[in-house]
């Protein structure tokens, strides 16, 4: 039986506004010496009082959709997060060349790239809404390296979430400043990482008597997360759904825990 068309669309309508929830976002300009950085945090305002706070740091594109959409993911979880800007100027783009070289410029100075993040993670903690002493930080390919650094600065975090990153080891003697419980999800067929870099960073953080947890995932390559990947006509650069539903699901679990403590 054919329902009448305008009862219909007003059904459909209606049901979005019950069902979803009642995140918010809001652009926050903020800076790193004289570089200025747009930011962008999502809450879940129908929360009441602080709650956890995790970064976001996006890939080597720039602040895009895709790191925006993650973040308000984790909001309509509970938490507030900050998708951060690591390049300033609102820069964002679909070509290689260029995103290898905004990446490749902060990177050269492990400091300058340290600082960059944690200037993100100083407006996070200082809003109002978030709990300072419950901070994780997220983050994919370029960001995932990024939230490694911080970890390796001491960064006073209580977890930190790569995925598919490039697995940077500390520098001598860092090992023991990292605060920072450490999830990495990687693809085990991504060929930007070889496997000697795998061990290395394994070891390293055992050396360190860190507190990690390393998975794999079988057939997954790099950017396995995101399901625009194959759009980029990259080698070793595609989505992977099952990789990517289970490694949203670790990282639940792991920020669970982090924060139970």
């Amino acid at each position: 039986m054919r329902l009448p068309i305008r009862p219909l669309i007003a059904a459909l309508l209606a049901l979005p506004l019950a069902a979803q929830g009642a995140v918010r976002s809001e652009a926050i300009e903020y800076r790193d010496g004289d570089t200025q950085l747009k930011g962008y945090l999502y809450y879940d305002d129908a929360i009441s009082g602080k709650r956890p706070g995790v970064i976001v740091v996006h890939e080597w594109w720039g602040l895009n959709d895709y790191a925006k959409r993650r973040a308000e993911m984790l909001a309509g979880l509970g938490y507030a997060a900050f998708a951060l800007d690591m390049y300033g100027d609102s820069k964002v783009t679909t070509h290689a060349k260029d995103a290898k070289g905004w990446m490749t410029q902060i990177t050269e100075n492990t400091d300058a790239w340290r600082r960059r993040a944690l200037a993100g993670l100083g407006v996070l903690k200082g809003d109002q809404r978030v709990d300072p002493e419950r901070l994780a930080a997220v983050g994919y390919c370029f960001g995932g390296s990024t939230v490694m650094q911080m970890a390796y600065s001491g960064a006073d975090l209580d977890g930190v979430v790569s995925f598919h990153g490039s697995l940077p080891t500390p520098a001598e003697g860092e090992g023991k400043q990292i605060k920072a419980s450490i999830l990495a999800a990687h693809g085990e067929a991504d060929t930007f990482v070889p496997p000697e870099k795998v061990a290395a960073f394994k070891s390293a953080l055992e050396a360190a008597k860190a507190d990690w947890e390393f998975v794999s995932y079988g057939g997954a390559v790099h950017a396995f997360s995101n399901p625009d990947a194959a759009s980029y006509g990259i080698d070793n650069v595609r989505y992977d759904e099952r990789a990517d539903k289970r490694s949203w699901a670790a990282m639940q679990d792991f920020l669970k825990e982090v924060f139970a403590r």
